[in-house]
């Protein structure tokens, strides 16, 4: 996971660690590693790296109850067994050295073959007795297991890729196993980042080619090409092999390649969604024949955790509950309003609510660039504080910053004796509030209207509003210069901006 391509992602909502746990405990291949741990015994013998030898392979996958006719029983045993290993639910002991007394030497003449044994490993315990963290810390080292698997090529392209000594020729098989790695790691990076933001997949699974093509079109890219589209094909059927892998170990939801549309050969095009995004694939059964996939609520935890340990901030709603009012305000500023309502619920949950408002309204409060968006996070988180918040909100009626905030609060609840602000203070909210705007969102088409509101209401708005005693003065009339619908206003705006700037120098 590569800090530098995500630096900062919206904040997660995670399931419980309980949740978690249980989902860890029931996923598939975990599920297996666990039982062949506890079937290891006296009896089971491996080979030299802890792996089941051969002839073990089908009892193995008796215990887990595998169709003994299926020809991949065996490998998903193995499988099993490899992450029961490599995440300490086993403990090999490797065969002993031959002496040399003729005990039999592995491959000797007449000789007997000698195997190591197998034994549960002290973690197994941890899956009835630990906590939850312990479950999911050993989830996280199978999905290391996992992970790493998935970024090798299949074994019949590691075949053909054999050169006589026996040894895999990386050339022919144009494979590079850190650049494997990174791909996938980039490729579950952004299918988090479509998951946790918000106008992205959200809780909709996301298709495979624009997942593909995000891997693979350069974003200023108008219409991909025809060599393109091909790579990104090529990625599509690559990850529809990879998260075959994944999906046993819980990581992901996943309906892959309709192989029948494969079949048909060149007469769609095999990368919907990749030209136009995902809005342009075409109806949902379409789009879903090509391959869906959706992270699972454990695979958003295991994702985040791997990014965390790479140095990717990558916040989860909750984590602030126990920090002050003042970086609580300053890291939900950066975030999106519905993150943001979420963040500041958990925040005041279990909190003296009249204290929380009181150090919420003093934190809210600054003249650098960060405190017209304070300031509206602030007005966010009291808006669904009943008649116990007023005293902390009276409180700040006389604040040059807060007063304005305050009296809208007390008005929009009928509170009786708010006093009328004076046209400084209106005009000083009406820059701070379209300051926070631009802030939040940007210059979109709702802030443009609410500024033709705003002026509409004020006589000579801006004769008076260039002279404000804010930092964000004359910032907001130029940003009204551009977006404000009326042009003789917008004139208007440009001019006073100037006056503004002048007065600043």
């Amino acid at each position: 996971m590569s800090a530098e391509s995500h630096p900062t992602l919206p904040p997660v909502r995670l399931h419980s660690d309980a949740e978690l746990a249980r989902d860890a405990l029931g996923a598939p291949l975990f599920a297996r590693a666990v039982r062949l741990a506890r079937w290891a015994g006296p009896a089971t013998r491996v080979g030299v790296g802890g792996e089941l030898v051969a002839d073990q392979l089908p009892e193995a996958a008796a215990v887990l109850g595998l169709d003994a006719g299926d020809p991949d029983s065996a490998m998903r045993a193995s499988q099993a067994w490899r992450v029961a290993l490599d995440t300490g639910l086993v403990d090999a002991t490797e065969p002993e050295e031959d002496d040399g007394a003729g005990a039999g030497q592995a491959g000797g003449d007449g000789g007997e073959e000698r195997f190591g044994t197998a034994a549960p490993g002290e973690d197994l315990a941890l899956v009835t007795s630990g906590a939850p963290g312990d479950v999911l810390d050993l989830w996280l080292a199978a999905l290391d297991t996992v992970l790493a698997d998935a970024a090798v090529p299949d074994l019949d392209e590691l075949v053909d890729a054999l050169d006589g000594g026996g040894e895999i020729d990386f050339d022919r098989l144009d494979w590079n196993p850190g650049r494997e790695a990174d791909f996938l790691d980039g490729v579950l990076a952004n299918l988090y980042l479509l998951t946790v933001s918000e106008g992205g997949a959200a809780q909709r699974p996301v298709p495979l080619p624009v997942l593909a093509a995000s891997m693979v079109v350069p974003h200023d890219m108008g219409d991909p090409t025809d060599a393109v589209l091909e790579q990104v094909s090529d990625a599509m059927m690559r990850l529809d092999d990879q998260f075959r892998q994944l999906e046993p170990i819980g990581l992901v939801e996943f309906r892959p390649v309709d192989q029948e549309l494969m079949a048909e050969g060149g007469d769609e095009d095999p990368t919907p969604g990749a030209r136009t995004g995902a809005g342009g694939a075409g109806d949902d059964e379409d789009v879903s024949r090509y391959g869906m996939v959706r992270l699972t609520p454990l695979g958003l935890y295991g994702i985040r955790a791997r990014m965390l340990e790479a140095g990717v901030e990558a916040p989860a709603v909750g984590e602030l509950a126990d920090k002050g009012a003042d970086a609580l305000l300053d890291a939900v500023s950066s975030y999106s309003e519905n993150a943001a309502q979420a963040e500041i619920e958990q925040w005041l949950a279990g909190r003296d609510l009249p204290a929380a408002v009181a150090e919420l309204l003093a934190a809210a409060r600054g003249d650098d660039e960060g405190g017209p968006l304070r300031r509206l996070r602030c007005q966010q988180a009291l808006a669904p504080a009943g008649p116990e918040a007023e005293p902390a909100v009276r409180a700040v009626l006389d604040d040059p910053e807060l007063g304005g905030l305050a009296r809208v609060w007390l008005a929009e609840r009928g509170a009786a004796g708010v006093p009328a602000p004076d046209p400084a203070m209106v005009f000083w909210l009406t820059v701070d509030t379209i300051a926070a705007q631009l802030a939040a969102d940007g210059e979109t088409e709702e802030l443009a209207l609410l500024m033709e509101t705003l002026t509409a209401h004020h006589a000579g708005f801006f004769e008076q509003v260039w002279r404000v005693e804010h930092p964000s003065t004359a910032y907001v009339l130029e940003a009204m210069g551009r977006l404000h619908p009326d042009r003789k206003a917008a004139k208007e705006a440009r001019r006073a901006a100037f006056k503004a700037r002048s007065r600043q120098a």
